[in-house]
């Protein structure tokens, strides 16, 4: 390849990426995720894989929006906050669409209320229970 067909490629590329680097808008930034996530199904696990330098380009210009969006920065303030139980217990709810009722593992309502409000802490009993029911490893809730 000549440096002056590299270039073209460049420039094609700069072309078609615009909208993408740098994201200047909600929209663009849900397509950049899409496109993320399609890549990742895409590419291949060697590092020489063309797509997975796509890939860190789309993620650090998703990353530089995210950090500059007010939203989600106060978002991401307010998770950090949290404990790591009470984090893990409001997105496994918010993923599977449950309520307070829908949580035998911790008790009652009003239990399961106490814990969400910071009252009352996961036990190892519910960490346990909780992460047979969803799959997921009982280190996540800490």
């Amino acid at each position: 390849m000549t440096a002056a067909v590299f270039k073209e490629a460049c420039l094609s590329f700069a072309q078609a990426a615009a909208p993408y680097l740098p994201i200047q808008d909600d929209a663009h930034y849900e397509e950049a995720l899409a496109l993320v996530e399609s890549l990742l199904e895409e590419a291949g696990d060697s590092a020489s894989d063309p797509l997975n330098a796509v890939v860190d380009l789309l993620t650090h210009a998703i990353q530089t929006y995210e950090d500059q969006d007010e939203e989600l920065v106060a978002f991401e303030q307010r998770a950090l906050k949290q404990p790591a139980d009470l984090a893990m217990l409001r997105l496994l709810m918010a993923q599977h669409q449950l309520g307070i009722a829908d949580l035998p593992e911790i008790g009652s309502k009003s239990m399961v209320s106490r814990v969400l409000s910071g009252e009352r802490s996961l036990s190892k009993n519910h960490i346990k229970a909780l992460s047979q029911r969803f799959d997921i490893d009982p280190g996540l809730f800490f």
